[in-house]
C-alpha cells in the first residue's frame, strides 16, 4: 500500500483499522481462509491469555502450572489492535502475527506491541488442526 503511514502512538481504536491495512500490506495472506481464521481465533485467545491471565487453564501446555504467574494486564485494559495469520516455513507451520494495547499494573499505557505466536498442524481426532506452540 504506497504511501500507507500507521496510525501514530496513542491514536486509539481509531487508529487500529490503518495498522491492520499495514500488517495485510507487508505480509499477503497465504493460507487458506478457514486455516487463517482459525489461527487468528486461537492466537487472539493465547495473546488474551498470556497478557491478562484469563484463559490459561485452556492451554496447559502453552502455560504450565509451576506456579502462578500474576497477570501483567487487566482485562479492561487490554485489546488487540490488528492480527495476521501466515504460513511459517511450511505448509504445517504457522504464525500469527499480532499487535496491541494495554495499560500494565504500573498504570503504564503502551500501544504498538508486537507478539508472534507459533503453531503446527497436527491429525487430531481424524481432522487436521492448529496446534500452539509452547514458549512463543
Amino acid at each position: 500500500m504506497p504511501g500507507a503511514a500507521l496510525a501514530p502512538h496513542g491514536e486509539g481504536v481509531a487508529g487500529d483499522r490503518a495498522i491492520q491495512r499495514s500488517l495485510e500490506a507487508a505480509w499477503p495472506a497465504d493460507l487458506p481462509t478457514d486455516d487463517e481464521r482459525e489461527l487468528l481465533i486461537v492466537g487472539r485467545a493465547l495473546l488474551r491469555a498470556d497478557a491478562t491471565g484469563a484463559g490459561r487453564a485452556t492451554w496447559p501446555g502453552v502455560f504450565p502450572r509451576s506456579g502462578v504467574v500474576a497477570p501483567a494486564f487487566a482485562t479492561a485494559r487490554f485489546r488487540i489492535q490488528a492480527a495476521i495469520a501466515r504460513r511459517d516455513g511450511g505448509p504445517n507451520r504457522a504464525v500469527v502475527h499480532l499487535v496491541w494495547a494495554g495499560m500494565d499494573r504500573g498504570g503504564t499505557f503502551t500501544d504498538l506491541r508486537i507478539t508472534d505466536r507459533f503453531f503446527t498442524r497436527a491429525i487430531k481426532k481424524g481432522a487436521p488442526t492448529w496446534i500452539p506452540q509452547p514458549g512463543t
